[in-house]
């Protein structure tokens, strides 16, 4: 059975740590992101996060079940923080777009806790708040339900997706990183035309491409095919205008 969780109001340290502070979620869960930072997403333990915070480790345990709704408050966190970051224009395919990057670049900042956390489901308030600010934005643009849910969907999947694949790429050494990025120069760009004529063909644009995110051009392509489908579903001015009840006349008719 699950631990039970003291509300953190009646589960304040009455003593500071060893480092002078007083425990706190929020603060157990900014550690938690040093850690992972310096140790990477194997890294985090009890016993290190404990040290980190000059605490004893089951400490830890009256402010979460355990490692993993840990791991789930360091997921919100990164929800959270995306939305803190984005404001709205009311304009739905600018908004989306701004959310999007502002989700993965908010899990970049963190690519270890972005490798631990970007395929879960934290259940959490500020992720929530995330998932009702997206289905808002498709909302009140005009989509009908079916299609918003297809396309939230669509939308963060694609977003937690690219962002665990490049934290992944954030989070090699850096020698491993450059190697990597290197190679389209040090062998694609040196495999011969008559074996692999498409890739020579390719070759420089796909050294200077490569390197890079593909998440925006991606994220356009589902934003273009949501454009898409609201025009396809929106109402013309000129029905939604009319009065109920009422038919055009024919040209000339008067």
């Amino acid at each position: 059975m699950a631990k039970q969780v003291v509300p953190e109001s009646a589960r304040r340290r009455r003593r500071p740590t060893q480092q002078g502070t007083v425990l706190s979620e929020r603060l157990i869960v900014h550690t938690a992101l040093r850690v992972l930072r310096e140790h990477g997403s194997t890294g985090l333990t009890a016993r290190r996060l404990g040290t980190a915070l000059g605490a004893d480790p089951s400490t830890l345990y009256r402010y979460f079940a355990g490692m993993d709704d840990l791991t789930r408050a360091i997921g919100e966190e990164l929800m959270g923080q995306a939305l803190d970051s984005w404001s709205a224009t009311g304009e739905w395919r600018t908004d989306l777009r701004a959310l999007g990057v502002a989700i993965h670049s908010s899990y970049l900042a963190h690519p270890q806790a972005a490798a631990l956390t970007a395929s879960r489901v934290t259940g959490r308030p500020r992720e929530i708040a995330v998932d009702e600010t997206i289905l808002g934005i498709l909302r009140t643009a005009g989509f009908p339900d079916p299609t918003a849910v297809r396309l939230y969907h669509a939308f963060i999947d694609l977003s937690l997706a690219f962002a665990a694949l490049d934290a992944g790429a954030l989070a090699l050494a850096e020698e491993a990183r450059a190697t990597d990025e290197e190679m389209w120069t040090s062998t694609y760009a040196r495999l011969p035309a008559d074996s692999y004529p498409h890739i020579a063909a390719t070759a420089r644009l796909l050294a200077a491409r490569m390197p890079h995110s593909a998440y925006p051009a991606v994220l356009d392509t589902l934003l273009d095919s949501a454009a898409a489908q609201l025009a396809a579903v929106r109402p013309t001015a000129t029905t939604r205008n009319r009065p109920a009840g009422r038919k055009p006349r024919p040209a000339g008719e008067r």
